[in-house]
């Protein structure tokens, strides 16, 4: 997934025209400069300031992965949906991935007839050599996949792993670049390798690179599939979120992932009939995690009642422009519909709603009482908390400053820290705060968003950072065993089981209060090219640094044609 926070930083404020780089020009597009020559070019940008050369395909860090392109170049074995992540996956330079019941091992069978963009032919050693290089260099396995082997037998190859891959499918064959052996083998060391004229399997390959500006051409022969329309693509690295919000406004960019405040004047209306936004939730959520250990915190009741009266729905209207993070409304913290096919048969249907007088009435039943404004807890003492965020995190502080307001209602006295961004980091890892908005991390299951709240196995004292997980420092041997009963289970029952218990703990017990979910859409323009993904044909997620955006490309036809 993105680094959440490298895209909201933008102000709300005027986007001054001044600020956007040039790289993107006049409308390639534009038939009055092109002799009525139908579309070719397509424009896209993201908000990552000067770029350094860099194609390494396996780096977070080059230019390819910042701004995308890595994935036209280089192809996964299987193209995984994370907007509809139950779903099955689809064959890519793979035919197939045949797992085996507990998912320590995986056959898949490799197409004959991709090639290399430099001619040579795609083979099922190719494959094995790109897993081994990627288990023996730890630099280059982002997802943290636990690869044992790979061997090849003829077309297919069998790839094993250290433990059960069920919950990381997507991380083992569908986000693991593949390379060509020929060519890797003789880097020397793969992990500082820039890798300057990659040479990949997909439609294609590097034209001309400069800080601001990438730009792809399609390959003429060889692609093992029908070539995209798109024949050429240009990669600009803006500036900032205003510079890239005002070349998407006037039409200079057609394609990018940004925050963009009050986004309806901003970007839709400057051109209403083909300014779209797409913002499908995914298996990620943000909320306001609540330190379990600090008294009367480590009451559920009164976790629960906080829960009743925070209005996600102002959050996401207002601090969410209404679209950025979308509304997640079932009790279980699960987004719809990524997380529709998962939530069990006790919380079906089952939505949040703002229920002031109900949480009183909670409160009372626990021993808590209101006294004029003032909520005191069972000893006596009023209830008071502070909640923190990052100054510069503008979504998040809008965010608080609603919940205070909620929790006012029920007596709650909060304060909002504008935290510095590192000190923040440090201290939520540490478990030193009272309530903080987050995120959790996100995937093809439920399993990852439940696991950043509860998992016991991440449970540290407080003042020792747990960077990966439990930041509230929930303890619940329950939650802890439903976790890794989920992630080890061979059957689908036995799944189900499991991740009834965790649904049941996170709503009784509200160790963290889900209020939106991540989101894997864009901004983009309708204007020269059509066939993008909606919530009517949702075929893959629509950001374009991930995995799938050569799937996304190649679903693309000219405007009118």
């Amino acid at each position: 997934m993105l680094t959440r926070r490298s895209v909201l930083l933008g102000m709300a404020g005027l986007l001054a025209t001044s600020t956007t780089l040039a790289a993107c020009g006049d409308s390639p597009n534009d038939p009055n400069k092109n002799n009525g020559a139908k579309t070719t070019v397509l424009t896209v940008g993201m908000p990552n300031g000067p770029l350094t050369e860099n194609e390494n395909p396996f780096l977070t860090t080059s230019a390819g992965a910042k701004d995308g392109y890595r994935w036209v170049i280089y192809e996964p074995l299987m193209m995984w949906n994370p907007v509809k992540p139950a779903d099955p996956m689809k064959p890519w330079l793979a035919t197939k991935a045949e797992w085996n019941k507990d998912y320590t091992s995986v056959v898949v069978n490799i197409r004959d007839n991709a090639t290399w963009s430099d001619g040579e032919k795609v083979t099922a050693d190719d494959v094995v050599f790109t897993y081994k290089l990627v288990r023996d260099n730890e630099a280059l396995n982002s997802g943290g996949v636990k690869i044992k082997d790979a061997t090849a037998n003829g077309a297919d190859v069998t790839i094993t792993f250290e433990t059960p891959q069920f919950v990381s499918q997507q991380k083992a064959i569908a986000q693991i670049p593949i390379v060509p052996k020929h060519i890797w083998e003789k880097v020397s060391d793969p992990k500082t390798e820039a890798n300057k004229n990659p040479i990949g399997s997909g439609p294609y390959t590097l034209k001309s690179f400069t800080p601001q500006t990438t730009t792809l051409t399609v390959r003429d022969k060889g692609y093992w599939q029908a070539l995209p329309q798109v024949k050429e693509l240009r990669y600009t690295s803006y500036a900032d979120n205003n510079a890239q919000t005002t070349a998407l406004a006037n039409g200079e960019c057609e394609w990018s992932f940004v925050f963009i405040p009050n986004v309806k004047t901003v970007f839709i209306d400057k051109d209403a009939a083909n300014h779209k936004i797409w913002a499908p939730p995914v298996l990620g959520i943000h909320g306001l995690y609540i330190n379990t250990t600090k008294a009367p915190f480590n009451d559920p009741k009164l976790r629960q009642a906080m829960g009743m009266v925070i209005n996600r729905d102002d959050i996401f209207n207002t601090a969410e422009a209404g679209y950025f993070h979308p509304l997640v409304k079932s009790v279980t913290g699960l987004p719809s519909p990524a997380g529709d096919a998962y939530v069990s048969d006790e919380y079906k249907g089952k939505d949040y709603k703002v229920d002031v007088e109900g949480a009183k009435a909670l409160l009372t039943g626990a021993g808590y009482k209101l006294d004029g404004t003032t909520l005191k807890d069972p000893s006596g003492k009023p209830v008071t908390l502070t909640l923190t965020d990052p100054a510069g995190w503008s979504d998040y502080q809008t965010s608080l400053e609603i919940v205070k307001a909620n929790l006012a209602q029920i007596g709650i006295a909060a304060t909002i820290d504008k935290a510095n961004q590192d000190a923040w980091f440090k201290n939520v890892e540490a478990g030193q705060f009272d309530a903080a908005f987050r995120w959790t991390d996100g995937g093809s299951t439920p399993y990852d968003i439940y696991r950043t709240v509860m998992d016991g196995d991440q449970l540290k004292p407080i003042g020792t950072a747990s960077p990966a997980a439990n930041f509230g420092r929930f303890d619940s041997k329950e939650a802890t065993a439903a976790l890794r009963a989920y992630a080890a289970a061979t059957d689908e029952a036995a799944r189900k089981t499991a991740l009834a218990t965790l649904q049941k703990i996170f709503v009784e017990q509200a160790p963290m209060i889900p209020v939106g979910a991540d989101n894997i859409g864009a901004a983009y323009s309708a204007k020269n090219w059509t066939g993008w993904p909606d919530d009517a044909n949702p075929y893959g997620a629509l950001q374009p640094t991930q995995a799938n955006a050569l799937d996304v490309i190649l679903h693309l036809k000219p405007s009118g044609s």
